[in-house]
């Protein structure tokens, strides 16, 4: 027997509002007070209802999904970051029947979709310099937030996690542990996290009146880090600053094969607290970047954005933490 789909009116009558009230949180209205939002969203996962796509569109001339556009398939096949990611948006757009699409398409496609109402905007997922997709978006006036500072500076919405601080957390915590000689395997330059996570590493050395610590480019895949890695066995550090866990991942298997004893001979510091640094061996000293809270942050900046293409442009930066495990 086929059971009879949940109104607006059975949700209203369970979260106590009118039904004006769960129309608004249903299409992303973010004038809603938060906690009446809150109150809605319970009631929508309570009762099961689910939005009539096609009727909203009608109505809206909206697509009920979003995209997330991804690097290449296979840097994102291999790195936790993005499936943290995707845990982080979900979340926030189900209970308003938004749909999520990957995509890792060309340029092109990713400006028509948002065109032709098969998408209602995007957050972008780690550009580098030479992607046009950021300006594009803003000059075509289509709903777009940026995860993570954009490489330039320009009028477009973002969240990121303090990056340098990040890394100056772990530039401190080796001194702290007797580090007098430095390096760093960084994330590709051209990146702002890699820019970033690189700078904050040696202001903070230079703080503590040591030499600028030895730098190899990586480009946070498991196999760049070990080929970083590789290129340090034969140098006098005793303090690594590796920034991704990913990367360390590949990067503490060849210090082991050089001799090198991690911590005895030389202290690791990673960048994500993902699960790589729980299953590496040794377990992973970390900074923490909270993944699943910045992504839901976008999800929401995003939804906002949809609703109000006049909004004002904005930045959430949110702040790191050290996580210290037997890696130093």
């Amino acid at each position: 027997m086929d059971r009879r789909p949940v109104t607006l009116e059975e949700v209203a009558r369970i979260a106590g509002v009118s039904r004006a009230t769960v129309s608004r949180v249903v299409n992303g209205v973010a004038t809603v007070d938060r906690e009446l939002r809150q109150v809605v969203e319970k009631a929508i996962s309570k009762t099961g209802y689910t939005p009539n796509r096609a009727a909203r569109s009608l109505v809206t001339r909206r697509a009920g999904a979003i995209g997330l556009v991804l690097p290449d398939e296979g840097r994102t096949l291999h790195d936790p970051y993005f499936g943290r990611v995707v845990s982080g948006v979900l979340p926030v757009i189900r209970p308003l029947g938004v749909q999520l699409v990957l995509t890792s398409g060309d340029h092109r496609e990713v400006v028509d979709d948002i065109r032709q109402h098969r998408l209602d905007g995007v957050i972008l997922i780690h550009t580098h310099s030479a992607d046009p997709l950021p300006r594009q978006l803003i000059e075509a006036n289509l709903p777009v937030v940026l995860a993570a500072r954009p490489v330039r500076p320009m009028s477009i919405t973002y969240v990121d996690v303090d990056q340098a601080a990040g890394a100056a957390l772990a530039a401190d915590h080796l001194v702290e542990r007797g580090c007098r000689h430095l390096a760093t395997i960084t994330g590709p330059l051209e990146t702002p996290p890699g820019q970033d996570r690189l700078r904050g590493f040696r202001e903070a050395a230079a703080r503590h009146g040591l030499p600028d610590p030895i730098v190899i480019e990586g480009d946070f895949s498991r196999q760049g880090g070990a080929t970083a890695a590789d290129k340090l066995t034969g140098l006098e550090i005793d303090g690594l600053f590796i920034a991704s866990d990913l990367m360390a991942t590949g990067a503490l298997p060849v210090l082991r094969q050089a001799g090198r004893r991690v911590p005895e001979d030389i202290k690791v510091v990673g960048f994500d607290d993902s699960s790589p640094a729980v299953e590496s061996d040794p377990p992973l000293t970390t900074v923490r970047q909270p993944v699943e809270d910045m992504a839901a942050e976008m999800a929401r900046l995003l939804v906002q954005r949809v609703e109000r293409p006049d909004r004002p442009v904005s930045s959430v930066v949110f702040a790191p933490t050290l996580v210290i495990r037997q890696s130093s």
